[in-house]
């Protein structure tokens, strides 16, 4: 029964993550924290964590680690093939209505007015993950994590440094500091 809830559950986030894997984010929320219970919060902000650093679709390395989790090897690839499906169905199906009217007013006019409203998913995104990295229980700032924040975000901007020096260097940072003064 597990295996029919986590396909459908993984399948509903695939037909509804228009605009890439960061847009999935908040739907494997919902479904997998909020109205399923499988995992907690933590957990899901750890998952996705380890999506981002893996290679690969982040909502597809989101659907896999959720699988493990719950049900295993057989959860894993039950959940990457529910989140994949409806990608490569649609897909299809926009490509073919893609190139028989691409150049029309209105198809411009209609991915123009989508491109907010993916902003905006991705935004919200960024602030919940933000918001459980950067405060204890809610309420009081964990200052390693801020501070591992504000040098990334420097890091980043400043220098332009690939993403990966960044992760891998506050992983190691993180390791030695979080060791040295526990939470």
């Amino acid at each position: 029964m597990i295996y029919i809830q986590l396909l459908l559950s993984m399948f509903k986030i695939g037909i509804l993550s228009f605009g890439g894997g960061y847009v999935a984010i908040p739907l494997i929320q919902k479904e997998i924290v909020e109205l399923n219970g499988w995992i907690t919060l933590t957990e899901f902000t750890d998952i996705i964590t380890i999506a981002e650093m893996t290679p690969g679709p982040i909502a597809i390395n989101a659907a896999t680690f959720v699988g493990i989790r719950i049900a295993g090897i057989p959860g894993a690839l039950i959940a990457t093939f529910g989140c994949a499906l409806p990608s490569c169905i649609i897909v299809i199906i926009l490509a073919k209505i893609y190139y028989k009217y691409r150049h029309l007013n209105t198809m411009q006019n209609i991915l123009a007015g989508l491109r907010p409203a993916v902003i905006a998913m991705i935004a919200s995104s960024g602030v919940t993950i933000a918001l459980m990295a950067l405060f204890k229980n809610g309420i009081t700032i964990n200052y390693i994590s801020a501070g591992i924040f504000i040098i990334g975000i420097f890091l980043l901007r400043k220098y332009k440094l690939n993403p990966l020096y960044i992760m891998f260097g506050a992983g190691a940072v993180g390791i030695i500091l979080y060791s040295l003064f526990p939470i």
